[in-house]
C-alpha cells in the first residue's frame, strides 16, 4: 500500500517580495551574490587573467575594461594545480596583488570541494567578496559526477546559495573540450547545468593572427545587456597588460544533435576528457556511466587507447588516468 504524501505547501505571492538590486563586483561580467564561469582551452590564460583581476579588486585599481573598483575587497583563490609557494604568490605579486587580501582554504590532506562546509567558514571568517576555484573540475565531490545533470544542478544550487547568502561573486574557472564545432557555452567540460546556473557565463580565446593578444568575452549574460569582449596581452617578453574593450567577431558554428549523437567515437572521447580532467577514476565506472550514455565499451576503450589513457592498479581495482596528469 502507497502512503500519501501529507507535505503541504508553502506559498508566497510576489506582490509581497521586496525588489532589490543586483550589485556587481564588475559590471556587466562579474556579479556579487551568484556564481561567473569564466572557461577556455589550456594554456589561453584564463589564470592569469583572474590573478591580474584579482590583483585590481585587493588594491582598487581600474578594473580591465578601464571602470574603477568601488572598493578594495578580500579574495578566496583556490588553486589545485599550481603551488601556492613558488607559482601563485609570485604570479599575486607580479600581478600587484596585495597578498594580505588574498586568502586560500588549508586543505590538510582532506580535499576541498565545492560543498564543503569549510567554505561557508572561510567566507565567514574573511569577509571575501570574490571566491575562485581554479579550476572547477578538481572541486566536485567525489560522489557526484560531472556528466550527471541532476547531481550537478544540486551541488551548483548549494554553491549559488552560499554565494547569495555572503553575496559573494564566484567565479569558476573551466577547461573546455577540443571539439572544433558547436556553442562555446557547451564546450564546458561536463554537465549543461554548471553553464545553466551561471548568470555569467565568460570565455578567453586567442586572437588567430596574433597569439600574444587575448580576449574575454560574454557568451551567456543573464542579469544585464551582453559587454563588450576585453582584449589583453600575454606575452612571456612584454608581460602581462589589459588593454581595455574592443568589438570582436564571434562566430560560432550550429549543433546538429543527431550528427553528435551518431559519432560514438566522439562523444565517448569527450566524455573521457570530461571524467578524466580532475584526476584518475575507476574504470569500471567510467565504462558503467558510458554504458548509460549508450557507447559501447568497445568503443570506449578504442577511444581510450586513441587517447594514450594509463591504467593503473590501486589494491584490488584498476583506474584510468590521462597522460601526464599529475594526480591532486
Amino acid at each position: 500500500m502507497v502512503e500519501e504524501r501529507s507535505e503541504q505547501a508553502e506559498i508566497e505571492y510576489y506582490s509581497a517580495v521586496r525588489e532589490t538590486r543586483v550589485e556587481w563586483l564588475w559590471y556587466p561580467y562579474i556579479p556579487f551574490g551568484k556564481i561567473t564561469l569564466l572557461q577556455g582551452d589550456p594554456g589561453d590564460g584564463k589564470s592569469t587573467f583572474i590573478l591580474h583581476l584579482i590583483s585590481r579588486i585587493t588594491t582598487g585599481g581600474l578594473l580591465p575594461d578601464g571602470d574603477k573598483t568601488a572598493l578594495c575587497h578580500s579574495v578566496i583563490y583556490q588553486c589545485s594545480e599550481d603551488s601556492y609557494s613558488d607559482t601563485i604568490k609570485p604570479r599575486l605579486i607580479t600581478a600587484g596583488a596585495d597578498c594580505d587580501k588574498v586568502a586560500y582554504i588549508v586543505e590538510n590532506g582532506q580535499a576541498l570541494t565545492v560543498d564543503d562546509p569549510r567554505v561557508e567558514d572561510a567566507l565567514m571568517k574573511t569577509g571575501a567578496r570574490l571566491l575562485v576555484f581554479d579550476p572547477i573540475q578538481a572541486y566536485i565531490p567525489p560522489d557526484s559526477d560531472m556528466l550527471n545533470a541532476s547531481k550537478m544542478r544540486a551541488v551548483m544550487s548549494r554553491l549559488s546559495y552560499i554565494a547569495e547568502k555572503y553575496k559573494c561573486a564566484v567565479v569558476l574557472i573551466g577547461h573546455m573540450t577540443k571539439a572544433s564545432s558547436g556553442k562555446n557555452l557547451y564546450r564546458g567540460l561536463g554537465s549543461i547545468d554548471i553553464a545553466a546556473i551561471a548568470r555569467s557565463v565568460l570565455m578567453i580565446k586567442r586572437d588567430e593572427d596574433d597569439p600574444g593578444i587575448r580576449y574575454m568575452f560574454p557568451v551567456k549574460t543573464s542579469l544585464a545587456h551582453e559587454g563588450n569582449a576585453v582584449r589583453f596581452m600575454f606575452d612571456k617578453e612584454l608581460g602581462f597588460q589589459f588593454l581595455g574593450p574592443c568589438e570582436i567577431e564571434r562566430i560560432e558554428q550550429p549543433i546538429n544533435d543527431n550528427e553528435e549523437d551518431n559519432n560514438k567515437s566522439q562523444r565517448a572521447e569527450k566524455l573521457l576528457l570530461a571524467m578524466l580532467s580532475a584526476g584518475s577514476q575507476p574504470s569500471r565506472r567510467i565504462l558503467s556511466q558510458m554504458k548509460t550514455a549508450g557507447i559501447s565499451e568497445r568503443t570506449v576503450r578504442s577511444v581510450s587507447k586513441k587517447l594514450g589513457i594509463k591504467a593503473v592498479r590501486r589494491g584490488n581495482a584498476w583506474y584510468w588516468k590521462l597522460p601526464n596528469k599529475e594526480e591532486v
